[in-house]
């Protein structure tokens, strides 16, 4: 090419470039929506350019291990190397600060059990004696609500597989029951969500056929009512129209392309009585154990479930009770729920148990922790705090290869694991994954039987309140049992 037209080329580009950056200077200045822009034209730009990379930055270069939220790095890389089977081990100490108000400290025992002194922990029957298919839950670990939707197809698929694989259940979530969840074979819970989606008629009603064609699909084992949930407690779900595709419509019972809104409770239940109302029936119907998931924001819902369920039977009550702490949520909610509305699980659990121990209907119903509880030290609280099962999503999640890009609501997430644009996709290889799943929940349940055989326990199932200590704001620990004391079941 001529030196002639190449010096022309250049020209031209920067009188292009001038002409652009003056069009964008005076864009900004004479603009009224950003005071910044309007008073800074150009480089006002670079504000918001930090602001839009500060939360990577942060978490890449600027925050340690022990710093960042939800989740630290600590704690996801921990997650990491035991869904890849790379063990636990740290050198050179922890940094878990032991002087922070809310650590948890284990009571070792002086003699712990020997490894052949130990047994396997072992499952629990949920619904037996009053439904007519009991479930046999094998794993203390288990796979919280995330909806087909919510999450993408090769997540579920993984999830399926790897649940399977490891003998735990998965709960489908709101978003109804797609073939996907089947596809590895393992126990599922099938969710009843405010919108019914997935066992509802045209009208939008719960539907006794659709409920019996669930029931009989034998992996289906037991059925979930959900109240609410710790993310977003007093709202419905909100699925963006762009993540509402012919599938997910097809599954959920809905219209392709448009928002998915569930309402922000059950129109058909307002009380105790309605609840208890709705647990009989779906259970005489299917067949399967029917259990409730909700947060909580203090006594009054579980006192008066409590009431309801003595005035009327045992055979009323749910078979089984998720609580779900505020801290809790692996899709999109609004700011001000998720950061202010219901207990944290660490008050809510002991809450819920003692209430069930005070009326005397705790060995009646078993009791699930949900919220955060993403590590064997944390599932191994719930069980001294009175659980009998713990849910983890956003542990599965990052088992699946999250990294916590905080993206989950906008379709775009960088690893496949929350997005249905095929192309993202295609980062989730359903057959590593799904040993990565599996890989998880073994591993969990063997460091939570780890910490049991430590306080002298034979396994998990021994962990009571006096087995782990709070450390409280002066650096002090207090034994859990102290803070919450268990109240003495009723004589009869």
């Amino acid at each position: 090419m001529p030196e002639a037209i190449v010096q022309g080329l250049v020209v031209l580009g920067g009188f292009g470039f001038i002409a652009a950056v003056a069009l964008v200077f005076l864009r900004d200045i004479t603009q009224k929506r950003h005071s910044v822009l309007r008073n800074f034209p150009l480089v006002g730009h670079l504000r918001y350019g930090f602001e839009a990379l500060g939360e990577y930055l942060r978490q890449y270069l600027f925050l340690n291990d022990r710093e960042e939220m939800p989740f630290d790095r600590a704690t996801r890389g921990w997650v990491y190397r035991l869904a890849k089977r790379e063990g636990g081990l740290i050198g050179f100490g922890s940094t878990y600060d032991l002087d922070r108000p809310g650590a948890l400290i284990f009571v070792n025992a002086p003699y712990p059990v020997l490894e052949k002194d130990c047994v396997p922990t072992p499952g629990l029957m949920i619904g037996e004696g009053y439904c007519r298919e009991p479930f046999l839950a094998r794993s203390v670990i288990n796979v919280s609500g995330m909806s087909f939707g919510a999450i993408s197809a090769p997540a579920v698929r993984a999830i399926s597989r790897g649940a399977a694989l490891a003998g735990c259940w998965v709960d489908t979530g709101e978003g109804g029951l797609a073939p996907y969840h089947l596809e590895g074979g393992c126990d599922l819970i099938m969710q009843i969500g405010t919108a019914r989606y997935g066992v509802r008629d045209a009208a939008g009603a719960l539907s006794d056929q659709r409920l019996l064609e669930l029931a009989a699909i034998p992996q289906v084992r037991a059925f979930e009512i959900k109240l609410s949930q710790g993310a977003k407690p007093g709202k419905g779900g909100v699925l963006p129209a762009a993540k509402v595709t012919t599938e997910i419509a097809q599954v959920r019972g809905i219209e392709p392309g448009q928002d998915s809104i569930s309402p922000n409770r059950h129109d058909d239940i307002a009380n105790a009585d309605q609840l208890l109302d709705h647990v009989v029936r779906i259970r005489a119907l299917t067949g399967k154990p029917v259990g409730v998931k909700t947060a909580v924001g203090g006594r009054t819902f579980i006192d008066e479930l409590c009431a309801a369920i003595l005035r009327r039977g045992l055979e009323t009550a749910p078979d089984f009770l998720v609580i779900d702490g505020g801290e809790g949520g692996s899709g999109a909610a609004p700011q001000a729920l998720a950061d202010h509305v219901a207990l944290p699980v660490a008050e809510a659990l002991p809450l819920v148990v003692d209430a069930l121990i005070g009326a005397g209907v705790r060995s009646r119903i078993r009791v699930v922790a949900s919220g955060k509880l993403v590590t064997s030290a944390k599932a191994a609280w719930a069980l001294a705090a009175g659980a009998d099962f713990v849910n983890t999503a956003r542990g599965f999640m990052f088992s699946l290869g999250c990294i916590q890009a905080m993206r989950c609501h906008q379709n775009t997430c960088p690893v496949g694991v929350t997005t249905h644009n095929p192309r993202l996709q295609r980062g989730l290889v359903v057959q590593d994954k799904a040993e990565r799943v599996a890989a998880y929940a073994e591993g969990m349940n063997r460091e939570v039987d780890m910490i049991a055989h430590a306080c002298g326990l034979s396994h998990a199932r021994g962990l009571r309140r006096e087995h782990v200590r709070i450390v409280q704001a002066p650096g002090r620990s207090v034994p859990l049992s102290v803070l919450h004391p268990e109240p003495l079941a009723p004589s009869h």
